[in-house]
């Protein structure tokens, strides 16, 4: 056995020791002795399989905002379990974007939305905006609190500007389209669920609403 895993890059071992003991915190310490984020970022895009899973699920943990564009390619892997570990994972690195202040009120603007104080979340996440444009997470914040107070134009501006900022946010597209059928623009609707699907092709849902759509806009 030890002469089969000699020839798999260390990653692998330590994954399948946290497949056994999923011991989370111990294979993110393994992992960040032997590897840096670069080596990560390859062995995700170059690696095997199994070395795509172990790289991602790492990625996932150890990452920043820098590391979106490799999660995000992840998100359409051949592989389903690398595409589950990069959907869990690059929502994560979303979290991450910005200095630790930045950070830290993005983590405020979603409690301020899970407990639907969106008069205040739209207050603050526009402040955080000003402070830096290029927060993604800030932008789809507010487009969730325009969307909740019906100011749907203002959400779809949102929902695009978060999809400037990054190009992977699939819930932005998602929340595009269903802010384009409030509006009854079916057409546009339909192009944002193909934007999220083309980011992340294990949406099953959307894929529903795509077909639904496309009988709707084709018989209009």
């Amino acid at each position: 056995m030890s002469d089969d895993f000699s020839r798999y890059p260390l990653v692998d071992c330590l994954y399948h020791r946290y497949l056994v003991d999923e011991n989370s915190a111990a294979f993110i310490q393994a992992v960040s002795q032997v590897y840096n984020l670069g080596a990560l970022q390859r062995l995700a895009r170059y690696g095997q399989p199994l070395t795509r899973r172990a790289s991602v699920l790492a990625i996932g943990f150890l990452g920043d905002f820098s590391v979106n564009e490799t999660m995000g390619r992840a998100l359409s892997d051949q592989d389903r379990g690398v595409r589950m570990l990069a959907d869990h994972g690059i929502r994560q690195i979303w979290m991450r974007q910005g200095s630790a202040a930045e950070q830290s009120s993005v983590k405020r603007l979603h409690y301020l939305s899970n407990r639907h104080q969106m008069d205040q979340l739209i207050v603050e996440a526009t402040m955080l905006i000003e402070q830096n444009p290029l927060l993604a997470e800030a932008w789809n914040q507010r487009a969730i609190g325009f969307s909740a107070e019906g100011d749907l134009e203002s959400a779809i501006e949102d929902c695009k500007e978060t999809l400037n900022c990054n190009r992977f946010h699939f819930p932005a597209a998602i929340g595009l389209a269903h802010c384009c059928l409030q509006i009854d623009d079916g057409a546009a609707a339909l192009e944002s669920f193909r934007l999220a699907l083309d980011i992340n092709p294990d949406l099953e849902f959307v894929r529903r609403h795509i077909r639904h759509l496309e009988k709707t806009v084709n018989e209009d």
